[in-house]
């Protein structure tokens, strides 16, 4: 669609369209993102989806790390190398397994705290890069270590740096999409977090029977894949619009929505609404520093990010890294337990695809609230379970227990495992995005520090030895995140920002957004 609205006016050296103007483009652009359908989105930006899925790719080796090091618990040559003998087998000790869990989730507190002032100083692509570059250092010492305190060390600072890729990958997702693509795309990064896992069970699957270090050295190395080809490509990656507009580069914003869209794009209307939320986002006073993301302007949109990925946590998903270890523990021979410990990542991969489908065709809200009412009833079931008499003796009990756990991973992945990213994008003002998805992430993972210290003593036979009786635990968390999700939880789908900014600031309760008018 060809436009002729060309009236522009300098100001501090740029060109930028007159105020009246901007509303106008702006509207329209509203109105096209509205009425835009997903396939249609996919032919007009296909870069915009290809350099989305690229910087996810950050999020694989998020997830791959941790995954990796829960599987090699139960690899015979790591408990060799690593372990002490208990009781006729080697097995890494709790304290051991805490403080080596502890890499990922300290990383994803200060990583994602710290990422956001890079990201605001010097963008998403330079961020990202200087990011890769330092996470391939990190592999070296992971590959060459043999003692635990080695270990140790590549695991702490290589998890610092992949704690900032959960603060860059949605950032970018969501601030160079349509609306009739932010939903997939921003779900994307759940399905790398899946990839990653199932990436780092399928590996040791195939090396875990080594009886040398290469058991645990080569699903080391192979972390060195991600940082090669995401090095290669990098340079040609377009920066975010959003955050070129709030530098006041306009000349090269328009320039990345070109390059995000194809030819039969006019993007002048979406340079328009950009510059439109920015200046609405400057009269409500949202601010750009971590105390603004508490303000009264943004507190609740702050408190519902922060709620939704701290359910993750609460809803029992740190016992993905722990899933060959539990099947092991529960009862089911180690070959059996390696490999439900894949297919249990490959229905969660097989979930999250059918999110696409499900966010795409229902609101944000009803699928988190039935998917994590799901989610606790399943684990109070795990539990049950687990009480039956004589239960290391009834195979039977144990397969249908080990089942309920990977039907559980399933319906988490498709419904608040992608489902969050999506609500984390949607509720944070523009401005402070950044931001508020690294204090997300840092309370998320302040939690999952928590749980992993926690779950090896729950877990552990030389400990408290729980086994699926952890499902109640789980399970009433669940319950409770329940309650605050039906009450707090808005429906935002199919908003474009600037809307979710007017109805935050009218102060819309929880039920009023989904049919909601705009009216300016």
């Amino acid at each position: 669609m060809e436009h002729k609205h060309e009236v522009v006016v300098e100001q501090a050296g740029l060109e930028v369209p007159l105020k009246e103007e901007l509303g106008s483009q702006a509207r329209l652009a509203t109105e096209i993102e509205h009425q835009m359908t997903f396939w249609e989105a996919v032919k007009l930006y296909p870069s915009c989806v290809g350099w989305s899925i690229f910087f996810s790719m950050g999020i694989i080796m998020t997830a791959f790390d941790p995954q990796l090091l829960g599987s090699l618990y139960a690899t015979p040559a790591f408990q060799k190398d690593f372990g002490y003998l208990f009781e006729g087998d080697y097995i890494i000790s709790a304290p051991w397994q805490i403080g080596l869990g502890m890499g990922n989730p300290i990383g994803q507190v200060l990583g994602a705290l710290g990422a956001s002032y890079p990201m605001e100083w010097w963008g998403r692509k330079k961020t990202f890069a200087a990011c890769v570059i330092m996470t391939a250092g990190c592999i070296f010492i992971q590959f060459f270590a043999r003692s635990l305190k080695v270990l140790l060390v590549g695991e702490l600072l290589g998890g610092l740096i992949l704690g900032t890729y959960a603060t860059i990958a949605p950032a970018y997702a969501s601030e160079v999409c349509p609306i009739a693509l932010r939903g997939v795309l921003t779900a994307y990064i759940n399905l790398c977090f899946v990839m990653g896992q199932l990436l780092a069970n399928g590996v040791i699957a195939g090396t875990s029977q080594l009886d040398n270090h290469w058991a645990y050295s080569a699903p080391f190395a192979i972390q060195w894949l991600w940082p090669l080809i995401i090095l290669i490509a990098v340079p040609f990656a377009p920066e975010s619009p959003w955050w070129l507009v709030r530098k006041g580069r306009f000349d090269e914003a328009e320039k990345a929505l070109r390059r995000l869209a194809s030819s039969r794009v006019d993007v002048k209307p979406t340079l328009a609404i950009i510059i439109e939320t920015d200046r609405l986002e400057v009269e409500m006073e949202t601010g750009t520093t971590y105390l603004d993301c508490f303000k009264k302007v943004n507190l609740r949109r702050t408190e519902i990010s922060v709620g939704v990925y701290t359910i993750q946590v609460f809803s029992g998903i740190y016992l993905v890294g722990y899933a060959t270890y539990f099947f092991q523990i529960a009862g089911l021979p180690g070959n059996k337990a390696f490999q439900m410990g894949v297919g249990y990542l490959a229905v969660g991969f097989l979930g999250t695809v059918l999110s696409f489908v499900v966010i795409s065709k229902y609101g944000r809200r009803r699928i988190y609230n039935i998917g994590l009412a799901t989610l606790s009833i399943m684990m109070f079931l795990i539990a049950i379970l687990d009480c039956v008499p004589n239960y290391e003796s009834r195979s039977g009990v144990i397969w249908a227990q080990s089942t309920l756990m990977v039907i559980w991973n399933g319906i988490y992945d498709v419904s608040i495992g992608p489902v969050c990213f999506v609500i984390l994008c949607e509720c944070s003002a523009t401005k402070v995005r950044s931001k508020t998805i690294a204090i997300a992430t840092a309370v998320q993972a302040l939690f999952a520090i928590v749980m992993t210290v926690a779950i090896p003593y729950m877990i552990n036979p030389d400990e408290a030895n729980m086994r699926g009786k952890l499902g109640f635990f789980f399970g009433g968390l669940s319950a409770i995140c329940f309650v605050w999700a039906w009450f707090r939880i808005p429906e935002t789908k199919n908003r474009t920002y600037e809307e979710l900014d007017i109805m935050f600031e009218r102060g819309l309760k929880t039920r009023e957004f989904k049919k909601y008018e705009v009216t300016t």
